[in-house]
């Protein structure tokens, strides 16, 4: 297996701005449990609906923080990568020490990717850890509380997807037996029409089985719940611009992704040609600064950032300030596990503009098994605990049964 801390970087070695504790000269003592020091840096990948990487912060404390990266390959060697850069240091200093390993990476891609997911993942168990060492809950670490509770919304699918009454029979389901009032469905689904899956041009026979979903979903639903549909980056400018306007006359709560994420002047211009429908996006841009744009051009009129992707608990706090100076909701994508999860609604419950966070597993039996607690969402609302850090506690026998094969369980706490 490769030596992951070993590689040579000279960039990191050498960095104008290494904001190590030793570099910036930080050497006070700050009395009791406040002057802990990271000692490791672990992970193990669960097989969830997503490949959820968690992440754990040891200390000589013998305080243990859990977080969790975006799902998916690469980031556990880059958190190997990065753990000498962590090792000795003080886990309070959060900000610094998100700054420090964005520096210090900055030669692998820090900007994005998986590098800034790999960074995230360390920067929720540093909140964890945090809370634990000074005893208060995580949310009061960015800024203390809005609301006692979370909204959630749930991402639905069926068997067959591209059926619009299907999607009206689970969009019911979920709001009645489940207790949801906000729900979102994939609007990339297949009409049957395509001609070619490649150009994102969307022909008049797609755009009304699109719209055929809308209709049966919102109509099914009525005012008893908010529905969002989704498009994952899917359409071209000109298609996605039709289809705002072809699903204008219905109560859409927004329009995801209907573009590409790479080019923001074709985002706004969707954004501004569509008569009525919101449009959200921000899951696929990373940091503040991808954001900025976004806000500060009002290309969007929700900003969904995803935070064990985007930067943290620390840096969504951020994006959701600048997106409140142009009086933008945010409503976080969340695909996690419940750690991910928690570390999202902690931050949706210290910011005003929170609109809601995504939950992706209802149909997953097992995902709050993954920890000690019982009944995380509750009638479309997470309750936000008073435990110290994220107020979880990993059931380890749990997420050993569900590893990735071929990894190793972490340490326990």
């Amino acid at each position: 297996m490769v030596e992951y801390a070993k590689l040579s970087d000279p960039n990191a070695e050498y960095t104008m701005r290494d904001l190590s504790s030793e570099t910036m000269g930080i050497t006070n003592e700050r009395g009791g449990v406040r002057d802990a020091e990271i000692t490791d840096i672990q992970t193990t990948m669960v097989d969830g609906n997503y490949p959820w990487i968690l992440v754990r912060v040891y200390t000589d404390a013998g305080v243990v923080g859990t977080g969790e990266s975006y799902w998916g390959g690469g980031d556990t060697a880059i958190i190997e990568r990065m753990k000498p850069f962590l090792v000795g240091e003080n886990p309070l200093d959060i900000d610094r020490l998100y700054e420090h390993l964005i520096q210090k990476m900055s030669g692998e891609g820090s900007i994005s990717g998986k590098a800034v997911s790999a960074i995230s993942g360390i920067e929720i168990a540093l909140h964890d850890v945090a809370g634990k060492l000074l005893d208060i809950p995580a949310y009061q670490l960015v800024g203390g509380k809005y609301r006692d509770e979370v909204r959630i919304y749930c991402d639905l699918h069926t068997e067959d997807e591209a059926n619009p009454q299907a999607c009206a029979a689970e969009g019911e389901r979920v709001v009645e037996e489940l207790g949801y009032d906000a729900i979102k469905f994939d609007l990339d689904v297949p009409s049957g029409h395509e001609k070619d899956r490649a150009n994102r041009h969307l022909r008049g026979p797609e755009i009304d089985h699109k719209v055929e979903i809308v209709e049966a979903v919102t109509e099914a639903v009525g005012d008893r719940a908010d529905v969002a549909f989704d498009c994952h980056w899917s359409f071209a400018g000109g298609s996605a611009k039709r289809l705002a306007a072809a699903i204008a006359d219905y109560d859409v709560w927004w329009l995801e992704d209907p573009v590409p994420p790479e080019n923001h002047d074709v985002q706004r211009e969707v954004t501004f040609s569509a008569p009525t429908t919101p449009i959200a996006a921000g899951e696929n841009v990373y940091r503040k600064h991808g954001h900025r744009r976004l806000l500060e051009e009002q290309a969007i009129d929700i900003i969904a950032p995803d935070l064990p992707r985007v930067g943290g608990m620390r840096e969504t706090r951020k994006i959701a300030d600048m997106a409140d100076t142009y009086y933008v909701p945010v409503a976080m994508h969340n695909v996690s596990s419940p750690i991910g999860t928690m570390a999202s609604a902690q931050v949706a419950a210290a910011i005003p503009n929170s609109l809601a966070v995504e939950y992706h597993s209802y149909q997953l039996d097992w995902w709050e098994d993954l920890v000690e607690e019982n009944g995380l969402i509750s009638e479309g609302r997470m309750e936000i605990p008073e435990e110290p850090g994220l107020g979880l506690t990993l059931d380890l026998d749990v997420v050993e049964e569900h590893m990735v094969e071929g990894d190793t369980l972490f340490d326990e706490a």
